[in-house]
């Protein structure tokens, strides 16, 4: 006990539920020591944020915790069971003591006052700093987490900021008292691939530099990997596999961490299919065959793209106004687009990949004729956008469609899946009576491997998998020939992830389907992409064979990319 910092003793914490209790965390023990890091790492719902909410004593007001310790050593040696310590001393160890960078950072930053303000805050309560200590103090920690310029983000508001940069004012927030003890509730997640290599550096600069120890909680096993020393694997609520970093990842005992490892699309080559967890869960299969598996399906599963064009992209440019003179003329534009040219063939996969700000997100709303374009032309089956009437455009929402990051944000929470789905069948006029829709309904829910009991389900009573299955039948609902995939999988588990990719490559064949699948995941468009196009400020930088882009990148830009991935 010499060298712990914390240690959490059989943990037991429950919510009420219509079953009766449910339990999230179950009998969980776990040791931190000093200056060490713990990763750890499961799937959503597998207790991860509920276990490092407990060490602050910050569960939500419906849970009970029914048994367990949560020990943690003060400055003066003395150990605290911090779930039974008073409301005072709670919140002299919390953010100044043990403090903790949440998932989503402009959720947790308040808009209304400035990135400077929020951080001085916690030195002003918690070591009595005055203003102008507070405020220089802020500012060094700006300059120590590399935010450019931190005398503009101490005066900027979160909204000014993009996503890497509020991730870091959360991070200087968090060590401005210098605490013993830093969580990171998945702090890289939806983040760049380059930002979140730099966000882990960070935080493994940090940890020496202070001498903190660290708890890092992600679903990704590469990412815990690169910052723990050791690694803790939960399931279900308990820790099924504890031990080194090496032990975790080359040699895992537990089914289900062999699972979460093989579950994760390799970078060295093209898989046909990914293992998903089902595949260890019920087999016990073992780690090795991995590689036999993934590279002898391949052959079979391997599609190739018909020669026909189905978007033909002519020197297309996009610009959006930035400032306006009193006359309401636009004085200043900001370039999203930058005279890209471009075809997309029947029956491929194409992978558009670059950072946050890349531009592939516009061009994709570009393509579904959401977004007019300022420059340039571009041709769907023959026929030019500029002279589209309106039965082609009735016609062009059928054939396109596509697939958003966040099935909760686009389905309606007052329908339920079957009305959801049958909507589009009803509005077009696809069937003549309410049994012919609930039938072709009930064969897209087969399709993307749901039964016909979730036809009365709502999209609170699904899972995020679930629910992107949903929003994936809603689409195939029309008969469509061309899909966009806008960052579909990247807030997904990994476990989740491999089900929902084998899912669309099944589809793309039964369907006959082209896609454009846009991501920041290079592993991802590795397994799902017959040709890759690299993006950055706007243009194409690198465009061709996924094989070739990946083991011979030409454009210095591609490989810092690639370089930037975490591996196991």
């Amino acid at each position: 006990m010499n060298n712990l910092l914390l240690s959490i003793e059989n943990l037991t914490v429950g919510f009420p539920s219509n079953q009766g209790k449910f339990y999230a965390v179950k009998e969980v023990n776990l040791d931190i020591a000093y200056g060490k890091s713990m990763g750890i790492v499961g799937e959503s719902g597998s207790g991860k944020s509920i276990t490092a909410l407990s060490i602050l004593n910050l569960l939500p007001p419906s849970a009970t915790v029914y048994s367990g310790k949560v020990n943690y050593r003060q400055k003066d040696d003395q150990w605290v069971d911090i779930l039974q310590a008073d409301a005072k001393l709670v919140r002299n160890i919390r953010g100044k003591q043990a403090s903790m960078i949440f998932q989503e950072p402009m959720t947790s930053l308040n808009p209304v006052y400035s990135c400077g303000d929020q951080v001085s805050e916690i030195m002003i309560r918690h070591l009595n700093y005055s203003r102008k200590e507070a405020r220089e103090k802020a500012k060094h920690l700006f300059k120590e987490v590399e935010l450019p310029n931190p005398g503009r983000i101490f005066e900027s508001y979160p909204y000014e900021l993009s996503g890497g940069q509020r991730q870091r004012v959360m991070i200087a927030m968090a060590i401005s008292c210098d605490p013993r003890l830093l969580i990171a509730d998945e702090p890289t997640t939806a983040l760049d691939v380059t930002i979140q290599n730099s966000i882990l550096e960070l935080l493994n600069g940090l940890k020496q530099r202070y001498g903190m120890s660290l708890i890092f909680i992600s679903h990704d096993l590469a990412v815990v990997s690169e910052v723990a020393d050791e690694m803790a694997v939960m399931y279900k609520g308990r820790i099924v596999e504890k031990g080194t970093r090496e032990q975790i990842i080359y040699s895992p005992v537990n089914a289900y961490t062999r699972g979460l490892i093989a579950c994760k699309p390799p970078l060295d080559r093209k898989p046909g299919r990914l293992y998903t967890l089902a595949d260890f869960m019920e087999s016990d299969r073992p780690a090795g065959d991995r590689k036999s598996y993934s590279t002898s399906v391949a052959a079979n599963q391997s599609q190739e793209a018909d020669s026909s064009v189905v978007f033909n992209l002519y020197d297309v440019s996009k610009a959006f106004p930035l400032k306006k003179n009193f006359f309401g003329k636009t004085t200043e534009r900001l370039p999203a687009i930058n005279h890209i040219s471009m075809d997309i063939f029947q029956g491929e996969t194409l992978g558009l990949v670059g950072e946050s700000g890349s531009g592939k997100s516009t061009l994709a709303r570009i393509l579904m004729k959401l977004l007019a374009y300022d420059e340039g032309n571009i041709v769907f089956k023959g026929k030019d956008f500029s002279s589209f009437t309106r039965s082609d455009m009735r016609l062009f929402r059928q054939r396109v469609q596509i697939i958003f990051q966040d099935p909760y944000s686009t389905l309606n929470p007052r329908l339920s899946v079957g009305k959801m789905i049958s909507e589009p069948l009803h509005y077009y006029g696809y069937y003549s009576n309410r049994q012919e829709r609930k039938e072709r309904t009930l064969e897209l829910l087969d399709d993307v491997r749901l039964d016909e009991s979730f036809y009365n389900r709502y999209p609170h009573e699904l899972s995020g998998g679930q629910r992107q299955r949903v929003a994936i039948a809603r689409v195939l609902a029309l008969n469509p020939e061309f899909i966009i995939c806008d960052e579909a999988v990247s807030a997904l588990d990994v476990s989740i992830q491999a089900e929902v990719l084998n899912l669309l490559q099944d589809l793309k064949k039964n369907y006959k389907l082209t896609y454009v699948f846009i991501t920041h995941d290079f592993s991802v468009v590795r397994f799902m992409s017959d040709r890759v196009a690299v993006m950055k400020d706007g243009r194409v930088i690198e465009i061709g064979e996924s094989t070739h882009v990946f083991d011979s990148p030409e454009n210095d830009y591609t490989r810092r990319l690639l370089h930037s991935i975490p591996a196991i």
